[in-house]
C-alpha cells in the first residue's frame, strides 16, 4: 500500500523528503515523477537535509544532469528533464547507488525501464502550493 500525503507549502514538501530520508539506507534509489514545478527538487532538498547534507546546496541539476552531494552518505541527484530515454539509459544511474550512496532521479519517467527495487515518489499539483505525494516502496 503506498503512502499518500498532501502538502500545502514548499516547506511541507521539503519536510516530506526529510522524513523519507530517515527511512533510507545506502544503496537505495528514489525515483521522482511529476510535472514541472510539482515539488520534486524541494523534496530532494529534504532528502539531503535528512541525510545530514546542506539543503541549500541542492538545486535542479538540469544542465549538469547529475549533482553529487557528499556527507555521511553521498546523495547523487539526477535530473532527466532535458534528455531522451536513450540518453538516460547511457548515464549508468543504477551503478551510482552503492553501499555509501543514495540516488534521487527527477523525471524518472524518462528512464527506458523502472529501476529495480527503487522507491517511486509521484507528485500531483493540486493547485496553488498544494501537492499530493504518493510514495511507493518495493514489495
Amino acid at each position: 500500500m503506498p503512502d499518500v500525503l498532501t502538502t500545502h507549502s514548499e516547506a511541507e514538501t521539503t519536510a516530506a523528503g526529510r522524513h523519507l530520508a530517515g527511512t533510507l539506507t545506502a544503496g537505495t534509489t528514489v525515483t521522482l515523477i511529476g510535472d514541472l514545478g510539482a515539488g520534486k527538487t524541494a523534496f530532494v532538498r529534504g532528502l539531503a537535509e535528512g541525510l545530514g547534507l546542506p539543503p541549500e546546496n541542492v538545486s535542479s541539476p538540469t544542465f549538469t544532469l547529475v549533482q553529487e552531494y557528499r556527507g555521511p552518505v553521498t546523495l547523487h541527484h539526477a535530473d532527466l528533464y532535458r534528455i531522451s530515454s536513450v540518453e538516460a539509459d547511457d548515464l549508468g544511474l543504477e551503478e551510482l547507488a552503492t553501499e555509501k550512496a543514495i540516488v534521487a532521479i527527477e523525471w524518472a519517467e524518462k528512464l527506458p525501464r523502472p529501476v529495480p527495487g527503487a522507491i517511486v515518489v509521484r507528485f500531483e499539483d493540486l493547485g496553488g502550493d498544494d501537492r499530493r505525494i504518493t510514495i511507493e516502496r518495493p514489495a
